[in-house]
């Protein structure tokens, strides 16, 4: 029974350790992939969330749930307190931002006048409090394992948890700033962050 036990713990933690590593490249090469193809969409105009609009608006919305859920499968093969529960925390908004759609505006889907709208329906202010508890969460959780790494001497990938928290931090910044291309400092964060946490499921930490 002992021995069974052990080796059901040994294929389950690499399991969702592969789930964690998935979430990240995933959701990007999805996004993007988009993001490149879609008749209309700017990058350096529209968030990548706008993607969830139009007739083909669900590829992004299962894009956002299947990457929450693989977040949040995985998030518990992390070491720690923190770096679970926050990586947790930004699978369940992931799931979340894909449910509560935005509204379209500025010229997308194609055929949408191209202006910004000056009212929010209620899921789109929803998308929006998803966004901000995924970016939150992704920010504090790579912080945290840079500080984690940091304390193991890890000097490079405590740098590389650092930046892709920060890279996200200042693309967040600078977009709801309205600074320019605003929407693709947000995207090189948002990737970079989810990127990152990807890659720390290769580790122990």
């Amino acid at each position: 029974m002992t021995t069974s036990t052990a080796v059901t713990r040994t294929v389950a933690v690499p399991s969702r350790r592969v789930t964690l590593a998935a979430a990240g490249p995933l959701w990007a090469t999805v996004a993007l992939a988009q993001a490149f193809t879609r008749d209309g969409f700017d990058l350096t105009r529209h968030p990548l969330s706008l993607l969830s609009t139009g007739s083909l608006g669900w590829l992004q919305i299962a894009n956002f749930v299947v990457a929450g859920l693989l977040m949040v499968v995985g998030a518990g093969t992390l070491e720690g307190t923190w770096a679970p529960r926050l990586t947790r925390i930004a699978g369940v908004g992931m799931i979340a931002a894909g449910v509560l759609v935005m509204d379209p505006g500025s010229g997308f889907p194609a055929g949408t006048p191209d202006t910004v709208p000056t009212t929010m329906s209620w899921h789109a202010i929803g998308h929006m409090a998803a966004g901000t508890v995924t970016f939150t969460a992704l920010i504090a959780a790579c912080y945290v394992l840079a500080r984690r790494f940091a304390a193991r001497g890890a000097r490079g990938a405590a740098v590389t948890a650092a930046v892709a928290g920060t890279a996200l931090l200042a693309g967040d910044l600078w977009a709801m700033s309205g600074g320019t291309a605003g929407t693709l400092t947000l995207a090189v964060g948002a990737i970079t962050a989810m990127l990152f946490i990807s890659l720390t499921a290769h580790r122990t930490v």
